[in-house]
C-alpha cells in the first residue's frame, strides 16, 4: 500500500492551509506596539513557503496517534524558527539575498535593522507559542526545539556554512554542516510531532529520528541539485547562487548524478527506519520521496 501523488498533494495543501491559518491568527487583530516590526515579521513568515517542517510535525504526530489540535502549536513553533533563520540568513552579512519565496527579502522590503529585529521576534514568538500549549511533555518539547535551533543545531550549521565559503571540505564535512544547518530543524519537527503523542522513552521516537536524519540530508542534497538545474521563477530565489558565492555543495563534490544517487539512497534509509511503524507511517514515506522529487 502506498500514498499516491494526488493524495500527497491534497494532504500537503490541507496541512499548509491549517498551519497558515494558525500563523495568520497570531498576527490578527493585534494592537501591536511596533507596527513596522509587526509588518516585517508578517513578511518573513506569511509570504508563501513549503511549510515542510510543520507538515512533518503533523505527519509524525499522526503516525503515533496524536490529535491535530495538539499538533498545531509545535507546527507553528517550528515554522517560526525556520522563518527567523531565513530572515537572518538572507542578510547582507550572511548570504546577502534579495529574493525569498518569490518576494523581496525582509531586509529589502524594509531595512536591515527591521529584518534583524523581526528575526529576533519570530524566534521568541516560537517559544511563546509552544510554551502556551501547556502540553504534559512541554519541557522536553522546548528543550528539543532550543537544541535544534541554537549552538548545537541550526546556528552552528550556519556558522560552519559561512566558514566553508571558498574552502574545500570533503563530503563528510559537508554532511556534518548540513546535519546542523538543515537537518537539525527537520529532526526537531519529527520529534516534536512524536512527543505530542508518546513519552520520551518510547522506542518509536528512535525510528522517527533515524528517518528524520536521513530525510534531512536528502532534502539538502536535493536543494543543492535544484540550485544547479532550477530556475529563479520556480525556486522563488536566485538560482546558481551557490556557485556565485563559491559555496561547497554535493553536486560540486559528487557531480549531479552522484548527488542524486546519494539522495535516493538516503530516502531508502528513511523507508527502512519507518518499518516498525507499519502503515501509519505511509504519509511520512511519501514525504521522504517528495523531498527528492520537488521542483522548489
Amino acid at each position: 500500500m502506498t500514498v499516491n501523488a494526488e493524495t500527497l498533494t491534497t494532504a500537503l495543501a490541507a496541512d499548509r492551509a491549517r498551519v497558515d491559518a494558525c500563523l495568520e491568527a497570531l498576527f490578527a487583530e493585534r494592537d501591536a506596539p511596533a507596527p513596522r516590526l509587526e509588518g516585517a515579521m508578517r513578511h518573513g513568515v506569511l509570504v508563501g513557503g513549503k511549510r515542510l517542517r510543520p507538515v512533518l510535525v503533523y505527519a509524525a504526530g499522526r503516525a503515533l496517534g496524536a490529535d491535530d489540535d495538539a499538533l498545531d502549536a509545535p507546527a507553528m513553533a517550528i515554522e517560526l524558527i525556520h522563518a527567523y533563520s531565513l530572515v537572518h540568513d538572507d542578510l547582507p552579512a550572511m548570504d546577502d539575498d534579495d529574493l525569498r519565496r518569490g518576494q523581496p527579502t525582509v531586509h529589502r522590503a524594509y531595512d536591515e535593522a527591521a529584518a534583524i529585529l523581526a528575526g529576533d521576534a519570530l524566534q521568541s514568538l516560537a517559544f511563546e507559542v509552544i510554551a502556551r500549549s501547556r502540553h504534559p511533555r512541554l519541557a522536553a518539547m522546548i528543550a528539543s526545539l532550543a537544541e535544534a535551533s541554537g549552538r548545537d543545531g541550526m546556528v552552528a550549521g550556519q556558522a560552519l556554512d559561512l566558514e566553508a565559503v571558498g574552502g574545500h571540505p570533503d563530503v563528510a564535512a559537508l554532511a556534518t554542516m548540513h546535519a546542523h544547518k538543515t537537518g537539525a530543524l527537520i529532526r526537531a519537527a519529527v520529534r516534536l510531532g512524536g512527543l505530542v503523542a508518546v513519552a520520551e522513552d518510547d522506542a518509536r521516537l528512535n525510528a522517527l529520528d533515524a528517518y528524520a536524519r536521513a530525510i534531512g540530508l536528502a532534502f539538502q542534497i536535493h536543494d543543492d541539485v535544484l540550485d544547479v538545474i532550477g530556475d529563479t521563477a520556480t525556486l522563488g530565489k536566485a538560482s546558481g547562487a551557490d556557485a556565485v558565492r563559491d559555496k561547497p555543495t554535493y553536486p560540486s563534490l559528487l557531480g549531479l548524478d552522484g548527488a542524486r544517487a546519494r539522495a535516493a539512497g538516503l530516502v531508502e534509509e528513511a523507508a527502512a527506519a519507518l518499518a516498525p511503524l507499519g502503515e501509519s507511517a505511509l504519509p511520512l514515506l511519501a514525504l521522504a520521496r517528495y523531498m527528492i522529487e520537488r521542483d522548489h
